[in-house]
C-alpha cells in the first residue's frame, strides 16, 4: 500500500458506485469502514488510498481496514440517478466552464471573485435559471452584456453550455478526486465533454 493515509491524516473521499460501476456519492473514511465491516463491498478499483487501524484484539493483532478508492456497494441502485440533473449553483457552473470567461475567455482560477453568473437569455426577457441558459463571465463581459443576449452586445460564446450528468456532477462537486477515481468517472462523461 503505497503512500497509504492513517487515522491522523486528512481521509480522500471515496466514491461509491452501485454493483454495475453506476455512481452514487462519495463516503467519508468513517462510512466506507462501515460497508467494509459490515462486508457490504462486492468490489473494489484501484490501490488502497488510505488505512484505518482499529483496537488490538485478545491475540496481540491491531485491525486495520484498507481503503480504495472506488467502493461497489451490494444492494445499492445507481441507476436512479442515470436522468438526474443536479442542481445549479456558483460552484459548480463556475468548475464546470473551468473558471473561464465564456465570453472573452479570460482565466478567472486565480481571481475567482471575478467570476459571475451569466444568463444567455436574460431572466427578464423570458430566460430560465438552467444549466443550457447559464455560463460563466468575467465582470467586464457580464457588465459589458447588461440585459441584452450576446449577439445584440455583440459577444460571441466560446463553448456550448450543456447540463451536467450525475458522474460529472460527482466531479463538480470534490476537489479533491483521486485518479483511479477521475478514470472511474471520465468514462460516464459522454466524449463529446471528456476533457483532454
Amino acid at each position: 500500500m503505497r503512500n497509504a493515509l492513517f487515522a491522523t491524516d486528512r481521509f480522500p473521499s471515496l466514491l461509491a458506485v452501485d454493483c454495475a460501476g453506476r455512481p452514487i456519492h462519495w463516503v467519508g473514511w468513517r462510512e466506507a469502514v462501515r460497508h467494509y465491516v459490515l462486508q457490504q463491498i462486492a468490489w473494489t478499483v484501484g490501490e488502497p488510498a488510505a488505512a484505518v487501524r482499529g483496537g488490538i484484539s485478545a491475540s496481540g493483532v491491531r485491525s486495520m481496514v484498507s481503503l480504495h478508492p472506488v467502493i461497489a456497494l451490494r444492494g445499492a441502485d445507481g441507476g436512479v440517478f442515470e436522468a438526474y440533473t443536479p442542481p445549479v449553483s456558483n460552484p459548480a457552473l463556475f468548475a464546470r466552464d473551468e473558471y473561464r470567461c465564456m465570453y472573452c475567455g479570460e482565466d478567472l482560477e486565480h481571481h475567482k471573485t471575478l467570476a459571475t453568473r451569466d444568463h444567455i437569455l436574460p431572466i427578464s426577457r423570458g430566460g430560465k435559471n438552467t444549466w443550457e441558459n447559464l455560463v460563466t463571465a468575467c465582470r467586464a463581459c457580464n457588465s459589458r452584456k447588461d440585459d441584452r443576449t450576446p449577439d445584440e452586445a455583440g459577444l460571441r460564446l466560446l463553448a456550448v453550455p450543456y447540463a451536467p450528468n450525475y458522474a460529472e456532477h460527482l466531479v463538480l462537486e470534490n476537489r479533491r478526486i483521486l485518479a483511479d477515481q477521475m478514470a472511474f468517472l471520465a468514462k460516464r462523461v459522454p466524449r463529446s465533454r471528456r476533457r483532454q
